[in-house]
């Protein structure tokens, strides 16, 4: 009853998941602007600034000297997030702390980019925070995206950081996602919330179109 009690006290959580240039943050900025709804981007700035270093473009350059200290700034980052009050009724994230368990450090993982301590001592934090912390999601709105369409997107914005990023490691993202969000047998277990998939192939127009045909259930508006 405590917990059922605290999921009517706490704000509806929407995690906003997608691989990079999926259209996360587009799908934030519609959002935003309706009333009761706090919507909370990820925090690149400060990846690209930790004591005036740019851990996001080391991360690219050379993930395996690199992963274990962005992973672990992550993990922080996201955690700061989720924990933030806020007296909206929505409170929408651009990816949360689960997406870094299950699919991020499963990459890294795969990768040979951490080693098996450094993944174990992250998995480790994950389950003290799962345990100690309010980390739920209400729902997950996964924004599925072919590679070559999340590639291309990427490519045409040119930020700095993601330059040196191949088209393969966006195939691995979007292979660790479908396994998370879309698979069957364990992982599916551990997928922390209900999934609403959206095609985000399509133009922005027809997807924010979507986003209102599904906007009850986005907004828990019927919880």
């Amino acid at each position: 009853m405590a917990s059922q009690n605290r999921k009517f006290q706490r704000p509806f959580v929407v995690s906003v998941e997608g691989n990079i240039g999926s259209g996360k943050s587009s799908f934030l900025n519609y959002f935003q602007s309706y009333p009761g709804v706090k919507t909370f981007s990820e925090p690149v700035a400060d990846w690209c600034d930790v004591g005036g270093h740019n851990l996001l473009a080391l991360l690219y350059h050379d993930p395996e000297k690199w992963s274990f200290a962005f992973q672990s700034t992550v993990q922080l980052s996201r955690l700061n997030i989720i924990l933030q009050p806020t007296n909206a009724n929505v409170k929408m994230i651009e990816r949360s702390l689960q997406n870094n368990r299950f699919c991020f450090l499963e990459i890294g993982k795969q990768m040979g980019a951490l080693s098996p301590p450094e993944y174990a001592v992250l998995t480790k934090w994950y389950e003290w925070l799962e345990q100690k912390a309010d980390i739920g999601l209400d729902l997950i709105v996964y924004l599925r995206t072919k590679p070559e369409v999340a590639h291309e997107r990427m490519t045409k914005r040119q930020r700095p950081e993601e330059k040196e990023i191949p088209l393969s490691y966006i195939h691995l993202v979007h292979d660790c996602y479908e396994t998370w969000l879309v698979g069957d047998g364990q992982t599916k277990a551990q997928c922390p919330a209900p999934v609403l998939i959206l095609d985000a192939n399509r133009p922005l127009d027809e997807i924010f179109k979507v986003c209102e045909e599904n906007r009850d259930k986005i907004l828990g508006v019927h919880r």
